[in-house]
């Protein structure tokens, strides 16, 4: 039988049908940030001229898969792909593709204001951003959906697990995310609390840049990769649920094939470091970021057992890292840690393509270094199947690949969950880490208080990866489609459905009409594409962004047009 997470992505795989029409349903005192006023008064859809735009790669030799994305008319949008994309639907659904107005885009450069103050077309408008307090929404009263249940929601933040517990027993917030792993059964034994376990969708990984010595040499990495006690790390700080990782995808991925990473062994480890000529060992540095997440609950513990193990193990002595979790993504993407780093990665939708291509194919970021042409290739290859099968020998040899090169070191696929105040009503964790603040709240409450790991970044979620930055953007922004509340099937949002050709190279989007953005201007076709292109197109004055990486959409999409030679 398939699992759940089978079902659901061989249903992104192969479907190709119209969806039906549905709604969904002593420091400084911070600083705020206010969204401009929305106009009083707003033109008839009927009244409003309309130019249709469209954008176009000159031939597909660029290197990405997008040819061309087109507003047919007011409300159709379609999109041609250079190669066929089976699982698009699933990537317009993700909130690295949500929709902003055209003439905020305009109007904010791309930047500055678009990352402070984000207009969207979302349950909630951002009231305001007060830098190291909260993110404080309000509820959109001309939401074209169903209208968020509470009135106003707050989101604070807080590093430590046992500390946010502590906020949900006393009453401060209504609802956290990640229980630390000591305080599930506290959860669970406390009647006026709720526990929402989250199944794992993850993984934790130790990464290298293969162009930094010693890590170019692969035998370096082999040795590193057969002297780290996994199942040690995920049986001492992991929550029930959690498993050693033997392959980067997590279980239940349609085409995951069955793999197996190396065997802990530090004796042969040490004799391949010896022969990739450091039989004494190295010195080198493992940088992380302090920031609990479901693929790693306890970052700073688990840097120092690595960091024991390696010493004890290979001789190698790690000095700890510790970053500003801002700063550690944006060195990341932009291959500026030069020794070991910690890193992990949530699923954003059910299908391999999120997973590998977005770390190691032709459009990933510099994070790992130099790609690998055997490993870029495969993946291009495959992602453009619908096959299960055939996707699933392609991926095996992928997986073979990373194991050779050691791109990574799979560790943990981690269990998670949330906590609520029993009385709360909709309470769920989402496999995806995108839970859905507009169906919670709490009978007779006007806010729902809402605590999370880490401050969002940024609130452009076009140039954001991190998952705490998203699930705000979430609230605030939609994009074409979405996935379900607590789940991951993919569902209409702005638009009513989609159609695609047989080969899945053409996909024509119809949207709701009427839907108003928060700045009270009406949603039409010509929003999707700039919204889209700014992302796409290398050269455009707006893809700016808050560093300008972009790293969704080259990792997806194979690379940006009129990308810097």
């Amino acid at each position: 039988m398939k699992s759940k997470w089978q079902l659901i992505a061989t249903f992104i795989i192969l479907s190709s049908v119209v969806l039906a029409a549905c709604q969904p349903a002593a420091t400084p005192a911070p600083t705020a940030t206010e969204p401009p006023v929305p106009p009083t008064q707003v033109v008839a859809p009927t009244e409003i001229p309309f130019t249709p735009t469209m954008h176009e790669a000159s031939s597909c030799d660029y290197g990405g898969i997008i040819k061309s994305i087109e507003a047919v008319d007011r409300l159709t949008v379609k999109f041609t792909m250079c190669v066929p994309d089976p699982a698009f639907p699933a990537k317009a659904a993700f909130s690295a593709f949500q929709i902003y107005p055209s003439e905020y885009l305009e109007a904010t450069g791309g930047g500055g204001d678009l990352i402070e103050a984000p207009i969207g077309t979302g349950p909630y408008v951002l009231e305001a951003w007060n830098r190291g307090d909260n993110v404080t929404l309000r509820r959109f009263d001309d939401y074209w959906g169903e209208k968020a249940k509470s009135a106003t929601v707050v989101i604070r933040w807080s590093q430590e697990g046992p500390q946010k517990l502590i906020d949900l027993q006393a009453g401060t917030v209504d609802g956290i995310d990640n229980v630390a792993p000591d305080d599930i059964a506290r959860v669970q034994a406390d009647p006026k609390l709720q526990l929402t376990p989250r199944d794992p969708f993850n993984i934790f990984y130790v990464g290298f840049n293969n162009t930094y010595p010693p890590f170019d040499n692969e035998k370096v990495r082999q040795a590193i990769a057969m002297s780290i006690d996994r199942k040690r790390i995920v049986d001492t700080f992991y929550p029930p649920g959690s498993s050693v990782a033997n392959q980067f995808l997590p279980e239940g991925l349609l085409a995951r094939p069955d793999s197996k990473w190396y065997d802990f062994d530090p004796v042969a480890g040490k004799a391949l470091l010896a022969e990739a000529g450091f039989p004494h060992g190295f010195k080198t540095t493992l940088s992380y970021r302090d920031v609990f997440r479901g693929y790693l609950p306890e970052p700073p513990v688990v840097a120092q057992d690595i960091a024991a193990q390696l010493k004890a193990n290979l001789n190698i002595t790690l000095k700890l890292d510790q970053m500003e979790s801002g700063a550690y993504l944006d060195a990341s993407d932009a291959g500026e840690i030069k020794g070991l780093h910690l890193l992990g990665w949530t699923g954003d939708y059910p299908d391999p393509t999120n997973f590998y291509d977005y770390h190691f194919g032709a459009g990933a970021s510099k994070q790992f270094g130099t790609k690998w042409d055997d490993i870029t290739s495969r993946l291009s290859q495959a992602g453009q199947l619908g096959d299960e099968e055939a996707r699933r020998a392609i991926y095996t040899e992928v997986n073979d690949l990373l194991k050779q090169h050691v791109v990574m070191i799979p560790v943990a696929y981690g269990a998670s969950a949330a906590a609520y105040k029993a009385t709360v009503v909709g309470a769920h964790a989402s496999p995806l880490g995108n839970e859905s603040m507009e169906v919670m709240y709490i009978p007779g409450q006007d806010t729902f208080v809402w605590m999370q790991n880490a401050e969002p970044i940024g609130l452009y979620c076009a140039d954001e990866s991190d998952g705490e930055s998203l699930r705000v953007c979430e609230q605030i922004n939609e994009s074409l489609l979405a996935y379900e509340v607590g789940g991951a099937k993919v569902i209409p949002s702005l638009a009513t459905g989609y159609t695609a050709n047989e080969d899945a190279t053409e996909w024509t989007f119809t949207l709701h009409d009427g839907v108003k953005f928060h700045d009270g201007s009406l949603l039409d076709a010509n929003d999707v594409v700039l919204s889209w292109v700014v992302q796409w197109d290398a050269a455009d004055p707006l893809h700016v962004g808050r560093v300008g990486d972009f790293s969704y959409f080259s990792g997806l999409f194979g690379g940006f047009l009129n990308a810097p030679k």
